[in-house]
């Protein structure tokens, strides 16, 4: 069996941020944004190409940080009052 695929290429199994394909100032979306944030930049497509995965992170990050606000407004009023 042969084949043609070259394992010396040096941006192979580095960081996918430093590729010469990957810099050319497109668009990331949420999914890729996560992913590349979870792998440390070196994939960027972990978390598949499905976009509804990026809201959903960032949505529970969102939900997250209000109910911690949320929750110091109304202990803060239990101290207070």
């Amino acid at each position: 069996m042969r084949t043609d695929f070259d394992f010396r290429n040096s941006s192979l199994f580095g960081f996918v941020i430093f590729r010469p394909a990957f810099n050319t100032f497109e668009r990331l979306n949420a999914t890729q944004a996560w992913s590349l944030l979870f792998t440390a930049g070196r994939e960027d497509k972990i978390l598949g190409g499905n976009p509804k995965a990026g809201w959903r992170f960032t949505n529970s990050l969102f939900a997250i940080a209000a109910s911690a606000i949320v929750g110091v407004i109304i202990f803060q009023a239990r101290l207070l009052g």
